[in-house]
C-alpha cells in the first residue's frame, strides 16, 4: 500500500474516533434532554444507523477509488479476435484460458469487503503484459485498471504459481551428460545448452578459453 494513502486512512481512522465519541455523546445528551420516554431499543436504533451512515462514508472515502476496467473486460476479452491476442499477447486466446486454468487453483482468491478479488484472467495477462513490455507499475496498472501496488503483488503471485506448478512440466534438463558431449562433438566444449535466438556475449579469460 503506497504511504501517502496509508497516513490518510489512519487520518481517517483518527477522525472516525473523535466523531464515534462526539456522536456518542451527543445522542446520550439529546435522549437525557427529551422528556418522552423511549425505550432502550430506540436508543440502540438511532446510534446505530448514526453509526453505519458514519462509517459507510468514511469506507467510500478511503477504499473505493474509481478505475476504468473498460479495456480488459470489454475490448480485450470480448472483441479480440485471435490475431489481436498473438499481436499482444504472443497466444492465441485458447491458448491464454487453458494457461489460466492451470493456475487456478494456486491464484483464485475470494472476495472481501474491501473489494471483488482479481480475477485469475487478469492476473496473469496482468504478468504476461508486464513481462513482454517496457511498460511502468503506473502504466501497466492503468491499462488493467488496478492499483501500482496490485501490479507488484500480481507479479510475484503469479510468477510464484508458474514456477511451483509449470516449470518442471515445461522445462526439463534431460541427461546433461549427453548433452555436454553432442555440444563437444559439435566443436563447443563444456556446454550444456543453447539460448534460441539470444546472441549472449562472453568474455572468455585468454588462458582458459575452453573452460568458459
Amino acid at each position: 500500500m503506497e504511504p501517502k494513502l496509508l497516513r490518510s486512512m489512519l487520518t481517517g481512522l483518527a477522525s472516525t474516533s473523535r466523531l464515534a465519541a462526539e456522536l456518542f455523546l451527543k445522542i446520550q445528551s439529546d435522549e437525557e434532554s427529551d422528556d418522552d420516554s423511549k425505550s432502550p431499543d430506540t436508543y440502540d436504533t438511532k446510534l446505530l444507523l448514526a453509526f453505519t451512515e458514519m462509517l459507510s462514508t468514511v469506507e467510500r472515502r478511503f477504499w473505493a477509488q474509481e478505475t476504468s476496467t473498460e479495456w480488459w473486460d470489454h475490448i480485450v476479452m470480448e472483441v479480440w479476435d485471435d490475431e489481436q491476442w498473438l499481436q499482444n499477447f504472443r497466444m492465441r486466446k485458447a491458448t491464454f484460458m487453458g494457461l489460466c486454468a492451470e493456475l487456478a487453483l494456486n491464484l483464485r482468491r475470494k472476495d472481501t469487503r474491501l473489494g471483488a478479488a482479481l480475477p485469475v484472467e487478469k492476473q496473469v495477462a496482468i504478468l504476461i503484459w508486464k513481462l513482454a513490455t517496457p511498460d511502468s507499475y503506473r502504466s501497466v496498472g492503468n491499462q488493467f485498471g488496478v492499483g501500482k501496488s496490485t501490479i507488484g503483488i500480481v507479479l510475484m503471485q503469479v510468477c510464484r504459481a508458474i514456477n511451483l506448478i509449470l516449470l518442471r512440466r515445461t522445462v526439463t534438463l534431460g541427461n546433461m551428460q549427453e548433452i555436454v558431449d553432442g555440444f563437444a562433438q559439435m566443436g563447443f566444449p563444456n556446454c550444456g545448452g543453447a539460448i534460441d535466438g539470444t546472441h549472449s556475449p562472453i568474455l572468455a579469460p585468454p588462458h582458459l578459453a575452453s573452460e568458459s
